[in-house]
């Protein structure tokens, strides 16, 4: 069996319309040792079929229904065999140089555990959409760089983590330190899988000249009430299972803020029911996540000072004014 170095595993579904340019893209690489993965979650569009008759070469592996980014991402991810693997949303059209940067920035970086790419969007590439995942000392996910011109953010840098839409992984680290948590569902899964990457010692790289550009929200939508409640579900449950204890004391005053300033955000755009939800499903399940924060804090090697210093400072009104002008502009 011919292993490639690298596996590339693009979750779908229903996404069809978007699958042509993705794929595309991959068929144009300049780097070539790798393997295309299409997981379907379900699709009813056809997706599947339509693989496998344009692009015979990709393998296809069809789910029952939509078991989620997560689980479909693992699946692959457990199969995968290869040194590495790149995860690429379907909404994502990887620049041609793309897999060669990201292949080169890893081979390079032995500390680098795993690496993100530079995000621009599609219809304004003169704007990032973001370069890499953030941390901010309220425990909550920021986007770095976003609304920021192209050409900042332009070096290669460590910073807390990588989005899923764009990103490579040491399968070794992935096998060592357990894949996406299913719970998720999606949405913060990377951001969770981020932080127990660095609780472990695994670095992570933003590789700026690794570029995709992305039709944001694609699939689920802006501030949708899915996005909405998987969001602010999920934030409390990265923050549940991976703060350690000593920044717990530094980070909880600043977390309680944020969840208010979010409260009133919600209640003011009238989409209150998703986020108070969010919320309650996060409270029920609190007593599984005690359960995995066991495990994760005993095997931490890092110190907490290194991941203070690796956390954003948080900035609260600035991000909600940032909030509202992506409002107006959806309108």
């Amino acid at each position: 069996m011919n292993i490639h170095t690298v596996t590339v595993i693009i979750v779908n579904w229903n996404g069809k319309r978007l699958l042509q340019e993705c794929l595309e893209c991959l068929e144009q690489q300049t780097y070539r040792d790798f393997a295309v993965v299409v997981v379907d979650n379900g699709s009813t569009d056809g997706s599947v079929d339509w693989v496998k008759d344009r692009f015979p070469d990709v393998q296809v592996i069809p789910l029952d229904k939509n078991y989620g980014f997560c689980l479909a991402n693992n699946i692959a991810l457990k199969e995968a065999g290869s040194e590495y693997a790149a995860l690429l949303n379907n909404d994502a059209m990887a620049h041609k140089d793309w897999l060669a940067r990201l292949v080169a920035a890893m081979e390079a970086n032995p500390a680098a555990g795993f690496a993100s790419s530079k995000f621009l969007y599609y219809d304004h590439p003169d704007t990032i959409d973001r370069a890499g995942d953030g941390y901010t000392r309220a425990g909550v996910a920021s986007l770095r760089g976003r609304g920021a011109n192209a050409r900042q953010y332009g070096r290669m840098e460590w910073i807390f983590g990588a989005c899923g839409g764009a990103s490579i992984y040491r399968t070794r680290m992935l096998q060592e330190i357990g894949y996406f948590d299913p719970d998720f569902f999606i949405i913060h899964e990377d951001v969770d899988l981020s932080f127990r990457a660095q609780l472990r010692g695994y670095r992570c790289l933003y590789v700026n000249e690794a570029v995709v550009f992305h039709r944001a929200s694609s699939s689920i939508g802006y501030d949708s009430p899915v996005s909405v409640y998987y969001g602010h579900r999920n934030l409390e449950w990265v923050y549940l299972k991976n703060m350690p204890p000593g920044l717990v004391v530094k980070t909880l005053i600043p977390h309680v803020i944020y969840v208010l300033v979010s409260f009133g955000f919600f209640l003011m755009r009238g989409q209150i029911r998703p986020f108070l939800r969010a919320k309650r499903d996060a409270l029920k399940g609190w007593r599984l996540m005690i359960k995995h924060r066991q495990s994760i804090q005993n095997e931490k090697i890092v110190s907490d000072r290194y991941l203070w210093k690796l956390f954003e400072k948080e900035f609260f009104f600035p991000r909600l004014l940032h909030r509202l002008h992506k409002r107006r502009e959806s309108y």
